[in-house]
């Protein structure tokens, strides 16, 4: 079994309301994305980390944001306007990488994942023929909104998972998902539009992902303890 790991980054994440891309934010005294790409470059069965960057990406901190690691990592200027877009491009400028090669893609933002999640997402699908996401099972009552603001319905939570990332898919069959269903919102979502059933891997609420201020804080106080 083959494992790359694929991380777009070509996005600016307005919701944070910052000055620079999200992924460029100082968390624990380290630019936010080097923290993920630090975990996934730690795992001994992902032989390379890819990174999908914004063709005019200036930011980009260089060599010195892989450390001991920057001998596994790739950088690739071909980010789109969209997620789906940017990890479709990526996928096809991965060199070396085999159809049948197992990708997982992960979020920039998601700073606090561990090596144990990422070592447990392996395990449970390597021999799935579909592939499979980390996520967590809903545990607060969901309230569907109407167009006033107010409650229009309350939505029954049972079966419902909270997706998150890596998303791990082969290679050969995530490119045809994307080239079919281009507009969804995670690659998972991609595979859905084929007729396929992802497996879900329960992952747990540390591997958040940084949106809005105050996740950076939370993200931050995650890290600290967990080293701890």
């Amino acid at each position: 079994m083959v494992c790359h790991a694929l991380i777009p980054a070509a996005g600016g994440g307005s919701r944070m309301g910052a000055e620079c891309p999200k992924q460029y934010l100082t968390l624990a005294g380290q630019p936010l994305i080097r923290h993920a790409l630090a975990t996934l470059c730690a795992v001994p069965a992902i032989a390379c980390v890819h990174v999908v960057l914004a063709p005019d990406d200036e930011q980009w901190p260089g060599a010195d944001i892989g450390g001991e690691h920057a001998a596994r990592l790739r950088v690739l200027r071909c980010g789109g306007a969209t997620r789906a877009e940017s990890v479709a491009n990526g996928l096809r400028a991965m060199e070396g990488v085999h159809d049948d090669d197992w990708v997982l893609v992960h979020d920039a933002a998601r700073a606090c994942l561990s090596v144990a999640h990422v070592e447990k997402l392996i395990r449970e699908v390597g021999d799935d023929p579909v592939g499979g996401i980390l996520a967590v099972p809903v545990a607060d009552t969901l309230k569907r909104a109407g167009p006033d603001g107010r409650i229009a319905a309350t939505v029954p939570r049972e079966g419902l998972w909270q997706a998150q990332t890596p998303q791990m898919f082969r290679r050969g069959m995530l490119l045809r998902a994307l080239r079919a269903a281009p507009a969804v919102t995670d690659e998972a979502g991609a595979i859905e539009a084929l007729g396929l059933h992802p497996k879900l891997v329960a992952a747990d609420a540390t591997n958040l992902k940084v949106t809005y201020p105050l996740d950076l804080h939370l993200a931050g106080w995650i890290l600290a303890n967990r080293e701890r």
